[in-house]
């Protein structure tokens, strides 16, 4: 037993540490942009008056962002793909527990952890509604979203409120629980989760996969992102010519 402890320990000082890339650029570039564009949006729709031009910017900007992630999660890096960080029951209960996961072994943790991906999908969630709700949103002074004439005015109170009130207040929670848990990491757990989303990589010992995150994929990003800012535009559009009409 002592032999076999021994043989273990040594192991485990023999483990090389080495940089592997989890993040890839367009995910990295994504989170950034998307920081930029929540903040200005909130301080502009703060500011109000003519800032209310950049507020309908930043959230279509927001809208295009959203669009380009959703297909991102489906074809980008390993890391960055919904299912590399699914939540399942079991999954988030073995985690709380101190587990690795439910049986995926020690790599839980590499990109999102099952606390993470649920703050990553409760943001995403959040963020779709509130820009859904802007399209159709009316102040009755000054500012109304393009899509504004195609409901009803009971329709558009309603996802005014919504936007004007619990929308923004959830979002503004959400992104001060995800601000404070990085905090905790960084201060109680020794886990810098600011650094990787800058520069890509974390330092691991144990053997994982890496994200794809050559020019191939960076050029498919491009792509995406031309995309979801054409549907943004299209969108746009159909408000002001109606269903056709």
């Amino acid at each position: 037993m002592a032999a076999s402890t021994g043989a273990s320990t040594a192991a485990q000082a023999g483990k090389t540490e080495r940089p592997v890339r989890i993040w890839d650029l367009p995910t990295r570039l994504f989170h950034w942009t998307l920081v930029v564009c929540v903040t200005g949006s909130v301080v502009s729709a703060k500011l109000g008056g003519n800032a209310m031009v950049w507020h309908f910017r930043f959230g279509y900007a927001i809208f295009a962002l959203l669009a380009f992630r959703l297909a991102w999660g489906l074809v980008g890096g390993h890391w960055s793909r919904f299912a590399s960080f699914f939540v399942t029951p079991a999954r988030l209960l073995a985690y709380l527990r101190g587990g690795g996961g439910d049986g995926a072994g020690a790599d839980v943790g590499v990109g999102h952890n099952p606390l993470g991906a649920l703050s990553v999908f409760a943001m995403l969630a959040l963020l779709a509604v509130q820009v859904g709700s802007g399209l159709f949103a009316d102040d009755e002074i000054a500012n109304s979203g393009p899509l504004v004439a195609l409901v009803s005015g009971a329709t558009s109170s309603s996802l005014t409120s919504w936007h004007k009130s619990w929308g923004q207040w959830l979002i503004l929670g959400l992104i001060g629980l995800h601000i404070t848990a990085v905090l905790v990491y960084l201060w109680r757990m020794r886990q810098n989760l600011i650094r990787p989303m800058i520069t890509g990589d974390k330092i691991l010992s144990e053997p994982v996969r890496a994200s794809a995150d050559g020019w191939r994929q960076r050029l498919l990003a491009l792509l995406l992102i031309g995309l979801g800012a054409g549907l943004v535009a299209a969108v746009v559009q159909l408000g002001s010519t109606g269903f056709g009409g």
